[in-house]
Parts: C-alpha cells; structure tokens; sequence
C-alpha cells in the first residue's frame, strides 16, 4: 500500500492510505541502514509504501503496518541533529512552502537563527514566507526595529506578513493561501504557533503554554510533528518550536549561493571561488560596507562558514 506519513512520534509514525485508511507504522529493521544519515529515515510529509500488518484478535490493534519504501522527495528542511551518533535531522518533507514564525519580543527571535533557516530552506528549495507574531505586544519603542527588520527581508527578497494570533490580525489572509497545500510551520519555542494554528483552525484546539516570565522564553508545547488536514485538501504541518539552527551538509563554497543578495553582488567579485572574507576586490564585502548589504546577514553567512567545525551550536540546542 501507498501513503503519507502524517504524525511521527519518534518510534512510530502514522500513515495516511491513498484511500484514506489510518495506520499506525514501524520502520523495517533494514531500512534505517541504507546509508540515510539521519534521526529520522522517515519524515512527516514523506510519501512511502507500507505492508499492512494484522494483529489477529485485537481490534485496536487491526490497522499497523511495515514501512518499506519512501518515495524520492521533491525538497524538505533539514538541521543538524543533537544526537551525536547521527549527522541531521529532517524537519519535514514535500512541503508546498513554510512559514516561519517569528517575534520580535516575548521571545526575541533571533536574526541569525532566521537568516540559517532561510539558507537551508533556499538550499532545499522551500518558498518561505515570515511571519511576525505578537505584534499586539509591540509598543511605540519596539515598533520602529520591527518594521526595520521586516523591509530588512522584504529588500532581501522575502515576504513578510505582520499578524498577532491572539487578536485575530492578519489571520483570515492566510486561511486562504494555506488551502489546497502542505504549509509547514516552524519557529522558535514559544514564538505561537499551536496558537495561530488554534487561530486558523478552532476545531483543532492544540494545547498552548504561557511564556517562561523568567527568561522570556518558550516552553515546548508540541511534542512531535503533525500534519492538520485543512480546505481542499490541504496539510499543515505543526512541529515542536526549534531552540537553534545548525546547517547541514553545506559545502563553504556553497553557502553564498543560499543569501540571495550575496549571491547577487558575487557575480562582481575578481575571483569566481571568492569566499567573501579577506580576497580583493570583492564586491560582497563592498556592499556590506556600502550598506547595499545588511552587516546581520552578512555575519550569519560568515557564522556558517564555521558550521564544518565539529559540534558547533550544538550546545544551542
């Protein structure tokens, strides 16, 4: 049989039947040795076949199966891994797009942690779009650095929606892209996405936690990844919030091509393998400096040329 993964647990994953049927999968033993470097040989939104497996006597028990094959994937959102013994970790596979989700206060998401997740999404092909959150919560003194930083990514090449789930705005904008795609959502802990998920969809009612007082940070609400189906046929795709982001598997030579600014002004550089570091007359670091490019970006690239250093962020986590 055919399907789509829906739910992973960690140790067990749900599939959906192309005729629409539940079952509840393992992986073959096999499987996880075929040279996939992964926590997860099978991610949410992966598309496999399975063996029915029937458990005579038990009812509850009637629909498993055996996951044997995964079907090639046309992009997904990988980071390295906290556990040491692996090299990555996929996030979610075959996804129409993304939205990130992020705040400026309560918690502070970061720009580097954005501009990471936006390279490996470039590098993966997903189309991503950022959403800011919380904006009820921001005041007269915050206001002026969140516009800042949304015409940062607009000028970057990014679009960017100001929504609040608590209150509603924005909301009803994204009902209707969401519709008839597989939308994942990411972010960091505690940036609000069960509850815009809540916003979304009220019948689905996911469980939401307040925000640490203490350290302005999010508590991990979700935890495991789950597709929500939505209009016509659509998917979104809850995961648990993310405290850091280390790339994967990208060559230093490569990372630039992910900047799509950077990669824009290296067409200018003298020399066609310029790392944009300390080479003459480069025209990446001239518009840095020009302030053609901002110095955040700039600096979370120069911060991924350091990923190939073993265990590098993984304290982030």
């Amino acid at each position: 049989m055919h399907g789509l993964v829906i739910r992973n647990t960690g140790y067990s994953y749900t599939v959906k039947s192309d005729a629409g049927d539940i079952f509840d999968c393992k992986v073959k033993g096999n499987f996880r040795i075929r040279g996939i470097r992964t926590t997860n040989p099978v991610a949410i939104g992966d598309k496999v076949t399975f063996i029915p497996q029937e458990v005579e006597g038990d009812i509850e028990q009637a629909r498993q199966g055996l996951i044997t094959e995964l079907d090639d994937r046309k992009n997904y959102i990988i980071r390295k891994s906290t556990n040491l013994s692996k090299q990555s970790h996929i996030i979610a596979a075959n996804v129409d797009m993304c939205f990130l989700i992020v705040t400026i206060k309560q918690p502070e998401t970061p720009l580097q942690f954005i501009d990471r997740f936006l390279a490996s999404a470039e590098a993966y092909r997903v189309p991503v779009v950022l959403l800011f959150n919380k904006i009820d919560l921001i005041d007269a003194e915050w206001e002026e650095y969140l516009d800042a930083v949304i015409n940062l990514y607009e000028t970057v090449g990014y679009q960017c929606r100001k929504i609040s789930a608590t209150t509603g705005a924005g909301i009803e904008a994204l009902r209707s892209e969401l519709s008839g795609k597989i939308t994942l959502l990411s972010g960091n802990s505690g940036v609000g996405k069960s509850t815009l998920i809540n916003a979304l969809y009220p019948h689905l009612n996911l469980r939401t936690s307040e925000i640490s007082d203490a350290y302005e940070t999010g508590k991990h609400t979700t935890t495991f990844s789950e597709m929500y189906e939505v209009d016509n046929g659509g998917y979104i795709i809850d995961t648990p919030g993310i405290k850091g982001f280390g790339t994967f598997d990208m060559k230093k030579e490569e990372v630039g091509h992910y900047f799509k600014e950077i990669f824009r002004y290296s067409a200018d550089c003298r020399f066609s393998n310029c790392t944009h570091t300390h080479e003459p007359h480069c025209a990446v670091r001239e518009a840095v400096e020009s302030h053609d490019i901002a110095e955040s970006r700039y600096n979370s690239y120069l911060s991924m040329l350091e990923d190939e250093k073993e265990d590098k962020y993984r304290a982030a986590y």
